[in-house]
């Protein structure tokens, strides 16, 4: 594995703005049930770039402590994103890359909300994270497939960004 350069923390640095921005301005829901967070979509970036992953999980982290009032959505929100980007940068095909967002949101996120509204791991604490890991992950699934995917397929073919993607993930595109 390479180094991380300056230019790769420029451009982290650039993810995690955009990301920030996107969630915390665009007036669509962000921060209840369901979920629909545009910025989302930007999860498969370590697909094609290794340097996104620390960009996305600032990015979030920022987000969630910028617009959600639960300190449980700053730590586990972060933690779904940062092990999604994990994931993601070793998933082998991009039409697998939106995946790991989707499941890690669907069961970090679902919990989350569900110990939230449970207020506890009570009784009701189960009924509620399958309840809450469906809506979460549907919002998930809807913005990573219907957004990620199209951004996987036209970032390789912009030249300013081709320089950027490692040859072994050329090849697999």
């Amino acid at each position: 594995m390479r180094k991380f350069s300056t230019k790769d923390l420029t451009l982290a640095a650039m993810v995690a703005a955009v990301y920030t921005v996107l969630t915390v301005f665009l007036p669509i829901p962000q921060y209840q049930e369901v979920q629909f967070r545009i910025a989302e979509c930007m999860t498969v970036l370590p697909f094609l770039f290794p340097w996104a992953a620390p960009g996305l999980v600032v990015g979030c982290f920022l987000s969630n402590l910028l617009g959600s009032p639960f300190v449980l959505d700053w730590i586990f929100g972060t933690l779904a994103t940062a092990l999604a980007c994990l994931l993601t940068a070793r998933m082998p095909s991009r039409w697998l890359a939106p995946l790991p967002p989707v499941v890690c949101n669907a069961v970090i996120v679902g919990g989350e909300i569900a110990f939230s509204v449970a207020g506890g791991f009570g009784g009701a604490f189960w009924g509620l994270w399958g309840t809450f890991a469906f809506s979460v992950g549907f919002g998930e699934l809807a913005v990573c497939y219907a957004l990620g995917l199209p951004l996987l397929a036209c970032l390789p073919r912009i030249k300013a960004f081709r320089g950027l993607i490692p040859e072994k993930r050329l090849s697999a595109l």
